[in-house]
């Protein structure tokens, strides 16, 4: 196996993400230099409060500021911008995000994406609540450090922006369903709870049920409609992944009537992903996300590929949807790093009696599709920094 972390620490930040983007995977160090991680909002060894700063990518070590409630980063010149906590810090969120201090939100980036949360006088919800968010926080800071946009539809952009409404079921019914349409993204609450969506995840014979899963899913349906839909992307779209005016309503009765074509995992990454080439996209796009963050985690704890031995058939450049663009060999070299690298996780995690880390196989054509995606990432990257 090729050095892992060679593999990445060349490419990653130079195909995957922005080339300006620090090199951390979710893993930092304290102003004590002792580990600290994208969920701490305090350090267990010297007690400093950390921050997370979604424009540096980095949870720092936070200084008393200019003014009471104001922060500083350690570290960074006394001249340097200030910074609020997010309100949400003292919730059931317990958002370590920031905020800058000029700002006129009280809420980080991440925060000002709800429109609406559960009843907080629930104890359930509450929990509920919690797990969401840290979900939602991943999400949102793989998107920023991807150069995607995000703008909040309840207060920045209300045409084209995103949001999320957190509901829970009534017990009369009916049950809320976890969907996307417009910019808003509905989740229901009760997939917070293990038990339930574990009960889910077997009934509906899915190999994979997250909450996290469900975020990068629902946001693939966005960024159908913000960067493919109406593009000069639709026509490769459709050459790739089939012709989304296909009546939407109809290809989902046939998928519950019949199952899915016997052939789908030549095709796709997952049963679902047949319905229709709208799922198909948000399958292919919640995988794309899944890998660059595995990697990128990977990357930040030094994962050396000497320490791993897996044998895979690993794919060709042929394999790619354009092997001639200049990223290609990066790609390719990523993804079999990818390859050999949840083989051994997906070993570890049956040696504890645990589900597979990945429970999917990649084919060749869901591989085009993932190029395709990172292709349009990275269009959109380069004109948010031209």
């Amino acid at each position: 196996m090729k050095a892992l972390v060679e593999n990445i620490a060349k490419h990653l930040a130079e195909v995957w993400r922005s080339p300006d983007s620090p090199r951390s995977g979710h893993t930092y160090r304290c102003q004590c230099k002792r580990p600290i991680f994208f969920r701490n909002s305090l350090c267990l060894a010297c007690k400093a409060p950390l921050g997370y700063d979604p424009d540096l990518a980095e949870v720092r070590a936070l200084l008393p500021g200019p003014k009471e409630g104001t922060w500083l980063l350690h570290g960074e010149a006394p001249e340097a911008p200030a910074y609020r906590r997010c309100a949400n810090l003292d919730t059931a969120a317990g958002c370590n995000w920031l905020v800058p201090a000029e700002h006129p939100s009280d809420l980080c980036v991440s925060c000002r994406l709800n429109r609406t949360i559960p009843n907080l006088s629930d104890a359930d919800n509450c929990r509920y609540w919690r797990s969401i968010e840290i979900a939602k926080r991943r999400l949102v800071a793989q998107l920023l450090s991807l150069g995607l946009p995000v703008q909040s539809k309840v207060e920045e952009a209300p045409e084209y922006g995103v949001m999320f409404d957190f509901l829970r079921s009534p017990p009369e019914g009916p049950r809320v369903m976890t969907c996307h349409g417009n910019g808003l993204i509905t989740l229901n609450v009760e997939e917070a709870d293990d038990s339930v969506r574990e009960k889910t995840r077997y009934e509906m014979r899915e190999p994979y049920r997250t909450l996290l899963g469900h975020f990068r899913h629902e946001i693939g349906h966005y960024y159908w409609d913000r960067l493919i839909s109406g593009t000069q992307w639709q026509d490769r779209f459709r050459e790739l992944f089939g012709d989304e005016r296909e009546d939407y309503a109809a290809a989902l009765r046939r998928n519950y009537e019949n199952g899915p074509p016997p052939d789908w995992r030549d095709r796709h990454i997952s049963a679902y992903a047949s319905v229709h080439p709208w799922e198909d996209w948000a399958e292919c796009f919640a995988h794309y996300l899944h890998l660059v963050d595995s990697l990128n985690t990977a990357l930040g704890f030094g994962m050396k590929g000497e320490d791993i031995e897996a044998d895979i058939e690993p794919f060709k450049m042929e394999d790619l949807y354009d092997p001639e663009d200049a990223d290609a060999k990066r790609v390719l070299s990523l993804v079999n790093s990818w390859m050999e690298l949840v083989t051994a996780l997906n070993e570890l995690a049956r040696s504890m009696g645990q589900q597979d880390f990945y429970p999917f196989i990649m084919s060749r054509p869901v591989l085009r599709k993932l190029h395709f995606i990172q292709l349009v990432v990275k269009e959109e990257r380069n004109k948010a920094t031209a």
